[in-house]
């Protein structure tokens, strides 16, 4: 009673396909089941618009040089909607 297939060596065609095959599945798992999408969070800030609307904007957009801003220039900014009703 002997066992034939019990020291028989796996040939090197058998090992690389294996390794080719195992490394295509673990490639193609990585982008087939991300966890969750990838949605970074950015940090906003609220500013008024020249027409008097609050927004949100990212800070990365904003400029990383800033000015002081006169009072009478922010009392100019804004602009006044004018009613036509009497």
């Amino acid at each position: 009673m002997q066992v034939e297939n019990e020291n028989k060596p796996v040939s090197r065609k058998k090992f690389v396909l294996w390794s080719a095959g195992a490394l295509a599945v673990l490639t193609a798992a990585r982008f087939f089941f991300r966890p969750g999408s990838k949605k970074e969070k950015t940090t906003t800030v609220k500013m008024l618009t020249q027409d008097g609307k609050l927004v949100e904007v990212e800070v990365s957009n904003l400029p990383t040089k800033r000015k002081k801003v006169t009072v009478d220039q922010i009392q100019n900014w804004v602009q006044k909607k004018t009613s036509s009703k009497i």
